[in-house]
């Protein structure tokens, strides 16, 4: 079965400085079933010309757009740190606009929506500062923060998406009815088991929670056990191409990558 046949499109949204690039692995795993998009937000990759949005209000109208063309089959979302609000959002706009709703939503590595925030934003820190808290997260190679012109490249789009992160509170649309799989590093600084299990509260749909060792970055230790639940919980069996390279094709639209 090809890409294009697939009976499932997953959608996924990285986490504050993240690309597309970070989800490329979980084709060939989740293959055949499953077609996975990632989603190129402004400010990287094949989008680093482009001005990042720093506000929750700036990102859903034009992802939304951007996706809707897309929802031709049934869908889920996958959302990482960032991602998972974005994902969030990007749910409600669907159901609002009246386009179908995602068959489940999987959120990784953030609070709840409606909880406040523990600590005070990144996003106001000096460059040295806020640096030494990214690195802190462990989602970026340190090699990589000790390269001074790399660090001027990517620092705005970084910034950008703390902003967006950090300053986000729920906007106005409607309570969810799709099944909410959650998922959490046991010693993530970011976000602890009892804000992960609060996104229950935001769904009259089922709602599966799952930790995995580790900190906010698990799923890079755990891409293998965390895309078996996700594999579980969309109803699909275990896939025998695990190690095949996927042939999903790309499409057309500009912001999801192939």
């Amino acid at each position: 079965m090809s890409g294009t046949e697939a009976e499932l499109r997953l959608f996924c949204l990285p986490h504050a400085g993240g690309g597309g690039a970070f989800f490329h692995p979980w084709r060939a795993a989740l293959a055949p079933g499953v077609e996975v998009r990632p989603v190129v937000l402004p400010g990287r990759e094949s989008r680093i010309r482009e001005l990042p949005y720093v506000t929750m209000e700036q990102a859903i109208g034009p992802l939304a757009e951007l996706l809707a063309p897309r929802l031709d089959r049934p869908y889920a979302l996958f959302g990482h740190s960032m991602g998972a609000a974005v994902c969030y959002e990007l749910a409600r706009r669907f159901v609002a606009l009246g386009l179908p709703a995602p068959v489940r939503l999987f959120v990784s590595a953030r609070r709840a929506p409606h909880l406040p925030a523990r600590r005070a934003s990144y996003a106001r820190l000096d460059d040295a500062a806020f640096l030494a808290e990214v690195s802190r997260l462990n989602g970026t190679p340190s090699d990589v923060l000790e390269q001074p012109d790399l660090v001027r490249l990517f620092l705005p789009t970084l910034r950008a998406d703390f902003e967006l992160n950090d300053t986000y509170t729920p906007l106005p649309g409607p309570r969810l009815d799709c099944p909410i799989s959650a998922f959490a590093g046991r010693d993530d600084p970011e976000a602890d088991t009892a804000e992960l299990k609060a996104w229950a509260q935001v769904t009259a749909g089922a709602f599966r929670f799952r930790a995995f060792d580790g900190d906010h970055f698990y799923l890079k230790d755990h891409a293998a056990g965390l895309l078996d639940e996700i594999r579980a919980d969309l109803g699909l069996r275990p896939s025998a191409s695990t190690n095949r390279r996927s042939t999903n094709p790309q499409l057309p639209t500009e912001g999801v990558s192939r």
